[in-house]
């Protein structure tokens, strides 16, 4: 039995190290423009039989010229990588926001991961902004903050503009909105450099801060290292640490576990080292209540706006501010929540969703890649969700549609608050966060401020997302299965939520530390 135990062993670590190798392979060899072709093929046929919206914005007769001349540029065989700049732009002229593709991870044996894992890449630590054409420092996560507020000029040898124009063809907003494009092409500057240039052990980048060139080196480094000279201390003798009583044990336990249940419904983030979820008060005599949510996502939300709007009410805040700037969306569950804290009357949220399959969730949950284990549980899983699925799932009008609890009429929570109500948007509020921004502005509940959402203000297509890896590629595919939208329609289609206010923060606003569109509202209050 050992020596089958042996034998088992080293055959599954031999196929796990062929099977990786085999995969860098294939992603990495040329590929023929047959095999290029019939992923495109593919491509277009899962859109074409399960997105409900893929002629909304791009005509059909527009759609099918695109991949047709995408089809017959592919002559000479190419990398994946370069199949990929072929295709995302034309996946792009679909205009849905959640439709697009991306790029396939090289695989590492057990021995390369360990060793990956062992370091951290300093460039990664750094947060960008997009303001008056020009990518800025946001955050540093800690690390070095003299950077912040700095231009970034270059990435080694790539000027930051050219870079910029190429990789918002990487993705797509919803419609004909451009607000979208500069706040993602700059947040997601290093993650798009990185899927172009592979793992770089070092890199090169040009800064420009008070009208002076400088560059810096990022490195990949040990993980419990600092680049950064550590403040010295006066060293004491080696100590033996005192033992807790049971009573202290028993507190240091009660502490733990709270962090716990806060880090949960606060939705703490470990790699951005912050909340999603906060609640504050500002203004004289903390008398504005400010929420920040930079998305709808993770963590435990009914627990939050549930304390969030009792401390609101105990402390008889007449005016709050709701900040979505960034907030690139999530659960349709959770903005339903938060409005009902708004809402004065009885109301309903969403229309059902139009569907192009009686069976979105089996579809969407079927298509995510799983562990032998994650398999199991699917086999186990999805029944439920098919007669759920049949449940929700009906013709109206000739359509068929998805009966969303959120579509039924909801009243107001018991404790809903009835003051003044002003919410912050700018080109990264996406998704869910236009859907409820939709709503706030329809029912004139709040004052929306900042800028053009980067979310359709009349649709989107999202709630379930079906993934496709494409065969010879191994390019995947993703894009939404159901349509959201409220009852309220503009006349134009294809554009975000526009604020009742416009205030977009310009160069001068950050060299001054400068908040203005937070500074507006805090004037008007005042006034």
């Amino acid at each position: 039995m050992k020596k089958i135990s042996l034998y088992l062993f080293a055959f599954f670590i031999l196929a796990s190290c062929a099977s990786v190798d085999k995969y860098n392979q294939k992603i990495s060899k040329l590929h023929s423009p047959k095999e290029l072709q019939k992923d495109v093929d593919l491509a277009y046929r899962k859109l074409k039989k399960l997105h409900p919206r893929l002629y909304n914005y791009t005509p059909k007769e527009e759609l099918d010229a695109t991949f047709l001349e995408l089809k017959n540029s592919i002559a000479e065989p190419m990398t994946t990588y370069a199949f990929y700049e072929k295709l995302t732009p034309v996946i792009g002229a679909i205009k849905q926001g959640h439709a697009g593709v991306s790029i396939p991870a090289k695989r590492y044996h057990k021995k390369e991961r360990k060793a990956l894992n062992e370091k951290k890449n300093e460039f990664t630590f750094l947060r960008f902004e997009y303001v008056e054409g020009t990518v800025l420092v946001k955050n540093t996560l800690g690390e070095d903050s003299t950077m912040v507020g700095s231009k970034v000029v270059k990435l080694g040898d790539d000027l930051v503009d050219d870079l910029l124009k190429k990789y918002k063809t990487y993705f797509s907003s919803d419609g004909f909105n451009t607000t979208f494009y500069n706040t993602l092409a700059a947040r997601r500057l290093s993650s798009f450099y990185y899927k172009e240039k592979g793992r770089l052990d070092s890199i090169e980048v040009t800064f420009s801060k008070n009208d002076s060139l400088y560059n810096k080196v990022f490195r990949r480094i040990p993980k419990d290292s600092t680049r950064f000279a550590k403040v010295e201390t006066d060293t004491l003798p080696d100590v033996k640490p005192i033992k807790k009583t049971k009573e202290e044990k028993k507190l240091a336990k009660l502490a733990y576990k709270k962090k716990l249940n806060d880090n949960y419904k606060y939705g703490y983030n470990k790699s951005e080292k912050q909340n999603t979820r906060n609640l504050d008060f500002i203004g004289e005599d903390s008398a504005i209540a400010y929420i920040k949510i930079r998305g709808f996502s993770n963590g435990d939300y009914e627990s939050f706006y549930k304390e969030a709007f009792e401390k609101i009410d105990s402390v008889k805040a007449k005016n709050l501010i709701i900040d979505l700037r960034n907030n690139g969306g999530g659960r349709l569950v959770e903005i339903h929540d938060l409005y009902s804290y708004l809402a004065q009357e009885e109301f309903k949220f969403v229309e059902e969703g139009e569907i192009k399959t009686r069976f979105p969730t089996v579809k969407s949950f079927m298509s995510r890649k799983s562990s032998v284990g994650g398999t199991i549980f699917k086999s186990i899983y999805v029944p439920a969700l098919f007669f759920r699925d049949l449940f929700k799932s009906h013709k109206d009008d000739g359509k068929l549609v998805y009966r969303f609890k959120q579509s039924k009429i909801a009243e107001p929570k018991e404790n809903n608050y009835k003051g003044n109500v002003y919410v912050l948007v700018n080109g990264g509020s996406f998704s869910a966060t236009s859907v409820f921004s939709n709503f706030v502005k329809a029912n004139k509940r709040g004052v929306i401020v900042g800028e053009e959402t980067g979310g359709a203000y009349n649709s989107t297509v999202a709630g379930q997302t079906k993934e496709v890896i494409l065969p010879n590629s191994k390019i995947k595919l993703h894009f939404g299965l159901m349509v959201l939208e409220t009852p309220y329609k503009t006349a134009v289609d294809g554009y975000g939520v526009l604020p009742d206010v416009t205030i977009i923060p310009t160069l001068e606003d950050r060299e001054n530390n400068r908040d203005p569109e937070l500074e507006w509202i805090l004037n008007n209050v005042k006034k």
